[in-house]
Parts: C-alpha cells; structure tokens; sequence
C-alpha cells in the first residue's frame, strides 16, 4: 500500500491510491529543479508577475472543484475550503503586485563611493506541507519563492495526493516553466536525501513539532536554512469589558473552524471571572448547538476530522483530561455508530497544570475554558504553554488591548476577531511554535541572498 491515499473521512472509504516515488523520480526532480534555476533566476520580475497573476486567476476559475476535492481527501467543508482558494488567489496577487518592490535593492549610506544589497534567489528548496490547508500552505511557500526567483520541490502530505497533483497542474497550466515547481510523493527518508544534496539550499516545514525536530536535525547536519511553521495552543483571552456575543461568535469561529484543525485555533478560551459564567454559558449553549453534516453541503460548518487516527489522537487526550479530574461542560468524542473520522464538539473546564493536557495542543473540536481571576492572571495563563504561534483579545479597551498584546509571548496578536491569515500580514510563532515567517513582506526574505556591492571608487 502507497503512503499517498486518498481516504475520504466522512465515509472512512479509500478512493484513490498513488505510487510513491522512487529513487530515480527525487534526483529527477532535483535534476529538474537545478537546470530550471539557471533560466529562471533570470526571467524579469515583471513576467514572474504576470505568472502569479494568472495562477490566482485560474484558482479562481476552479475554486469549486478544488474545494471538493479538499473536502474528499481532508473533510474540510466546501464552504470553508472556496475560502481558503480565495485567499490563495490574494496570496499570489499580494507578490505579483508588490514583489518588485518587495525585492528593489537597499542602499546604504557610505563615506566614500556607494553601497547597496541587492535581495537575489540561492536555488532550489524544499517544501514540506501538511493536509490541514493543502492549497493554502503551499501557496504560502511558492507565492513569494517563485517571485523572488527560486524553484521548488513539494512535498505534500500523504493524504492530499489529488490536491498535490492539481496543484501541480494549475502552475503549468499558468505557464511556469518545467522544473521550476516539482511534486514528489515523497517518503520521509527521500525527503532528507532532498534536504542533504547540495543542490538544495533549504527547507520550509509546516506541521507538527515532532516533524519539525526531525527536518531541522538534518538541515543542521547539513547547514541549510530552515523556517518551521510548528503547532500552537493559541489564547483567546476574554476581557471584563468584551462585547460577551461577539466574544462567542470568535470563540465558536476560532476554535472549531475547519473542525479544530489549525495551528492557531483558539484552543484555550481565557475568561476573566466577571464575565466568566456568561461567557460559559453562551459558549456551551452554542456548541450543544452544532451538528456534524456533510461536508460537500454548503451549508455545513462542521464536517469529520482528517483522518480516524486524527480522531483517535484527540479522544485519547480528551480522555486523559477527564480522569485525570476535568470537568465536562459539552460532552463530545467520536460518533461511534458511524463510519468515518466524525467527532463530536466537547467542552472542558478546571484544566490545570498537574494535566498533561494543560501544556498539550489539542487539534480538532475540543475546546478548554480557564477562569482567570483578572488580566494579569490571564496573561499568566496564556505564556504558560511551550507554545508561541498567536493570541487573540477581546477587549473594547484600547489600551488594554495594547498592554495584553505587548505581555503575550507569541508571534501574532488578533484583537477583537479570532487568529486568522492574511496575505499581506506575517505569520509565524516564536517557542515551540517555530522560526521564521511567511507571507506579507517577511514571507519573501527568508530564502533570499542578500549580496552587498560596494564600490570605493
């Protein structure tokens, strides 16, 4: 059996099998990626634009049916998913726009003669993606690396073959050049081959910290440059002044979107105790609420989890939480008379830091609700995890909003809506939660060389 599998969650069906790739398909593509760069680094930054103007429109002209795939291979609902192809298509539009600019040469102010850095590629990279927001995550990646004129090697998750291959087949379609954008079905051991020829010149991971940990060991080894997009445990801090209604449309948006799948859901709801009891009991009377439904319905919010093993991850840590003294206030889990990776939405409180859970990320529809006896005690309670992606405050309190943001130890700070992305802003954690940035104007620095030229003459 392939590692690449499409296994449709919501019916627990396989549908699609793909060949991994073999030995002689990773030094093709490396092969490939390499010869392309010669040629490419050279094609103006006018035509790369041009190129990334017509990747987001074609996303566009096939939103719908890239939404169902998505929904096939991962359970995200279509819904979300033509979300997520819209913010693709504003991804490749932001570089295309600005990547000139983005790229213009810095000049310094010498004494003598001039000076200035010119921002140039240094060749081919990796890209290792997860399943979570498989269009996304890889336009995050290619968007500003093909601007700035570096090619590409993907790997994408195993369970997101279709949406690997479609992707693949949107760029050509475009117009890019061969070689300079290369899938492979790789596993993970032809993965560090990529990583340590020297061909390649880094490597870009987003996925879990145990991933992570295993990419930077062997890009170290090889001293290549690594930016790592890792999990988080992200805060949702609720001020005594917070509009409580729009508090709860956040929390039910933040934490259970995409089913609780996202690295910066808002997985622990931080509740000043003034406002906690209404809070608590808007919040659990909305997610009793909610329904399971299929996620190819438009109308659908909450489809299945990825995977039966996501599924069984999440039930294994909900378990624990609660013998080990949580308190349920929505009782959840997996739907056990039926066949796929549905999981009910469950609630907890009284999580503290004997738990194991307290200091775990929880990803999928489990949210944890903590009474903070004020903003300081709040405060407290979100740097207290190994985790550092994003926060969110709701306060109607400018100040404050400015205060709580400045103590928060992470990389993104949301105020007054949930952690979200957008193709002009940064994003990426500090901690646990990884190294580097992407998109907006950090996205297209990470993988550039920045030469000096300095004549004295």
């Amino acid at each position: 059996m392939s590692d690449y599998q499409v296994s449709n969650p919501a019916t627990g069906e396989v549908e699609a099998n793909y060949a991994t790739a073999t030995e002689q398909d990773i030094q093709q593509a490396i092969e490939q990626a390499d010869t392309a760069y010669q040629d490419w680094r050279k094609v103006s930054l006018s035509e790369r634009s041009a190129l990334l103007q017509k990747i987001a429109d074609i996303y566009l002209e096939r939103q719908d049916e890239l939404a169902r795939i998505v929904a096939t291979e991962m359970g995200k609902p279509v819904a979300q998913a033509k979300g997520e192809i819209e913010l693709v298509a504003d991804i490749f539009r932001y570089y295309a726009d600005n990547g000139e600019q983005l790229l213009a040469p810095n000049k310094i102010d010498v004494d003598t003669g001039s000076a200035f850095v010119e921002k140039l590629p240094v060749g081919v990279l990796l890209g290792i993606m997860p399943w979570n927001y498989p269009h996304y995550q890889v336009a995050r990646f290619a968007a500003p690396n093909f601007m700035a004129g570096n090619t590409l090697i993907l790997k994408h998750a195993p369970q997101c073959p279709k949406t690997a291959e479609v992707i693949a087949d949107i760029f050509k379609d475009a117009g890019l050049p061969e070689g300079v954008y290369n899938n492979v079905f790789a596993t993970n051991e032809q993965a560090a081959t990529i990583i340590e020829d020297s061909r390649v010149q880094g490597v870009s991971l987003t996925g879990s910290e145990r991933a992570g940990q295993a990419v930077a060991k062997v890009a170290g080894g090889a001293l290549k440059k690594v930016v790592l997009e890792l999990g988080g445990s992200d805060a949702f801090i609720v001020a005594a002044d917070a509009d409580i209604e729009q508090a709860i449309q956040g929390a039910i948006e933040g934490r259970f979107g995409n089913t609780g799948q996202a690295c910066n859901a808002a997985k622990r709801l931080i509740v000043v105790e003034s406002v906690y009891d209404k809070f608590v009991k808007g919040f659990t009377d909305a997610v009793r609420g909610m329904s399971l439904a299929d996620p190819l319905d438009d109308g659908t919010f909450m489809g299945p989890m990825s995977s039966q093993a996501a599924a069984t991850n999440l039930q294994e840590q909900l378990d624990s939480a609660i013998q080990a003294g949580a308190t349920v206030l929505v009782e959840g889990g997996i739907v056990k008379d039926k066949p796929g990776a549905w999981f009910k939405p469950a609630v907890l409180t009284d999580v503290d830091e004997s738990m194991d859970v307290y200091r775990q990320e929880l990803f999928g529809p489990v949210a944890v609700i903590y009474k903070a006896r004020d903003i300081d005690h709040a405060i407290k309670i979100a740097n207290d995890v190994p985790f550092g992606l994003g926060a969110s405050i709701q306060t109607q309190d400018a100040e404050l909003a400015a205060k709580i943001a400045d103590a928060l130890e992470v990389g993104m700070v949301t105020i007054n809506a949930p952690s979200g992305s957008e193709a002009n802003t940064p994003f990426g954690g500090v901690k646990r939660s990884g190294f580097g940035r992407e998109l907006g104007n950090l996205g297209i620095t990470e993988f550039l060389n920045y030469k000096l030229i300095r004549d004295k003459s």
